[in-house]
């Protein structure tokens, strides 16, 4: 029976409890119970310290509090779980009842975490963009001229044959360079909408990736056949899908797993604009992950942790998924990594039957 000093907690949103200085768990209202994915029988069997890897923040938290008779904050906590590799990112309340109980109150930071960092990601995409066409309209205008001068002067040394490889390479690294800029300046570029279905998006990225790699390479597919058509400009997203596929099998060398996964998402926040239907794609691999000194800056450009990459991938990828008003976002830790790629349905296509 649950005791009425706690009724009006079963109420709130934010996740409360209510412990002894040992951890020991008196009480767990809902929000708590779903923050901490356990039952409140589940909860009550086991110690709150021992729910987590490295408990000793939260610990002392509680001991300070009931030391000192008084309220203690933690604005951002982190708190990896024993048994999975999540943690739960939090702001911590911690209020003495009495000498020995304390009530918790564990306010989620993850959404306000994730609305941060995608106007972070918008902001730097939003510089790029401006720097990558820039960049490119300098680059592109002397082009002309070289390859120009190379065409002249290699009319000028017809008599000299032994010269000619010469004024080719400088021909060469000029379309090189041309075709490096028109990359850059694509996403700037209109882009011609029409009904997609999301799956012959994939199936056709499937085709090309286990064509080029013909041994070692497994791709699972894990489809929702009944989501609706997008409208959206086909050949970026498969530029989209090809361009993360394709950094999975090079990550991987050619050999292990890559799962494709689609899934509706409902009621998603992206850039601060609510939608109330999304696609959901997730491109997982097990592959040795990304490397942590480059994880921060992933998305910028000429960013590669390949020697031969260009790292201009998954800059062009995050711009093309921008400008279909979507997100994207990873995970990665060696033997995982996961892009997430979020596009929003129009209200119509949501009530629209797949075709």
């Amino acid at each position: 029976m649950l005791p009425s000093v706690y009724a009006g907690l079963e109420l709130l949103d934010t996740p409360v409890l209510v412990c002894q200085d040992d951890g020991t768990i008196v009480y767990a209202n809902p929000a708590s119970e779903n923050l901490l994915a356990l039952g409140r029988k589940e909860l009550a069997r086991h110690p709150l310290f021992a729910l987590f890897a490295e408990p000793a923040p939260l610990a002392n938290a509680i001991a300070t509090a009931l030391s000192h008779h008084a309220s203690f904050i933690e604005h951002d906590l982190e708190l990896p779980l024993l048994h999975s590799d999540a943690a739960l990112h939090i702001a911590l309340t911690v209020t003495p009842i009495d000498n020995e109980l304390a009530l918790l109150e564990l306010r989620p930071l993850d959404q306000q975490l994730k609305i941060a960092n995608e106007e972070r990601l918008l902001l730097q995409h939003q510089a790029n963009r401006e720097l990558i066409r820039n960049l490119a309209h300098e680059i592109k205008n002397p082009l002309g001229g070289i390859r120009g001068a190379a065409q002249l002067l290699e009319h000028e040394l017809a008599d000299r044959p032994e010269l000619k490889e010469y004024t080719e390479v400088i021909k060469e690294e000029a379309l090189r360079l041309q075709s490096l800029v028109d990359r850059l300046l694509a996403p700037h570029r209109r882009h011609h909408v029409s009904e997609v279905n999301i799956h012959e998006v994939l199936e056709r990225v499937r085709s090309i990736a286990l064509a080029e790699t013909r041994e070692g390479l497994t791709i699972v597919r894990d489809y929702d056949v009944s989501l609706p058509p997008l409208i959206a400009d086909k050949e970026q997203l498969i530029q989209v899908v090809l361009n993360l596929v394709r950094n999975a099998v090079q990550a991987m060398n050619g050999r292990g797993q890559i799962v494709l996964t689609t899934r509706v998402a409902r009621q998603v926040t992206i850039a601060r604009v609510r939608h109330p239907l999304a696609l959901r794609l997730a491109i997982t691999d097990n592959g040795p992950g990304i490397p942590e000194a480059i994880r921060e800056h992933i998305f910028y450009p000429l960013v590669t942790g390949r020697a031969e990459g260009t790292g201009l991938g998954l800059t062009l990828t995050q711009a093309f998924v921008h400008q279909h008003g979507g997100s994207i976002e990873f995970d990665s830790h060696p033997g995982h990594t996961c892009f997430t790629v979020l596009l929003p349905f129009r209200d119509d296509e949501a009530t629209r039957k797949p075709s």
